[in-house]
């Protein structure tokens, strides 16, 4: 008589994918799955034929992405917000910004990334949404289509952001130098027939009063005169792999506890050197937009 039955094979296969899908439950994978593939914008320039393009305020935010039932991270790390928070967002897809008002991005950043929200702290918070994840459609179609999905969930922690059309250059510089006085971060501009894909392209450009990006913090340099015994200046590294020092910007405080190696920074700055570094380069924040892990 066979040890092993093919009845009780398959019962005991059952009963370990039973006892597999239970601890997937109870303790939920919290590894990086991968970044959503979102759009990304290239920096805006005259010439660009803006009958083509809807444009609306750059909120300074943090990026997200709602798939149904998670909110996730650029990243792609899940951001914990609360389930009282995303309860009536729609289950569709939806590709958005978590915003708390124009020059608070630093608060707003200790907020989305706690691996323990704090409710009062998240009751400030919306999602504003700007496009759906809808690849056949053009955005025309899919801002519509947002439109509604909005509408439709009730929820008042899901917001619309305003996109319209814009007629000039001359227009389009004076909304930003309005919105800038403001305390906002700049435009964006939307091609109106752009298909939703991932990676950088001209479909979507944002439009500021400078220019910036990032680094990666690779050393700390000694101050001198009024700065002696505090950080003088950052070494970074660009994503080519060329180095520089960033000298200005910082806050007393920061020179006190400067960002630490390894942390990515974003920086100001206007132009390129004849070698091709960053002119007048100044130390915008940190960005710490990804959420802690937690420690479970």
């Amino acid at each position: 008589m066979p040890l092993f039955t093919t009845g009780s094979v398959r019962a005991a296969a059952l009963a370990l994918s039973l006892l597999f899908l239970s601890l997937l439950a109870t303790y939920p994978p919290q590894a990086n799955a991968g970044p959503p593939a979102i759009p990304l914008a290239n920096v805006y320039h005259p010439g660009v034929n803006l009958e083509d393009y809807w444009v609306s305020e750059k909120l300074d935010g943090v990026r997200a992405y709602w798939d149904g039932e998670k909110l996730w991270s650029r990243g792609g790390h899940v951001y914990a917000a609360p389930d009282w928070f995303t309860a009536q967002f729609p289950s569709h897809p939806l590709d958005g910004e978590l915003w708390n008002g124009r020059g608070r991005f630093a608060e707003l950043s200790g907020v989305v990334r706690k691996a323990q929200p704090v409710d009062e702290e998240w009751r400030q918070v919306r999602f504003h949404v700007f496009d759906l994840p809808v690849p056949e459609k053009v955005f025309e179609q899919r801002y519509r289509q947002l439109k509604q999905l909005v509408e439709a969930s009730g929820s008042p922690y899901l917001a619309l952001v305003v996109q319209r059309p814009v007629a000039s250059h001359p227009e389009l510089m004076a909304e930003l130098e309005q919105v800038v006085a403001a305390g906002a971060e700049g435009l964006m501009l939307k091609r109106r027939n752009s298909r939703y894909q991932a990676g950088r392209s001209d479909d979507l450009l944002k439009v500021k009063t400078h220019d910036d990006a990032e680094a990666t913090v690779v050393g700390h340099l000694q101050g001198k005169g009024k700065y002696e015994g505090l950080m003088g200046s950052l070494e970074v590294e660009l994503a080519n792999g060329r180095r520089f020092r960033i000298g200005t910007g910082f806050s007393d405080v920061e020179r006190h506890n400067p960002p630490t190696v390894g942390t990515v920074i974003t920086f100001r700055y206007r132009g390129f050197t004849a070698t091709g570094l960053p002119r007048f380069a100044s130390f915008l924040r940190v960005r710490n937009d990804e959420p802690e892990v937690s420690p479970d």
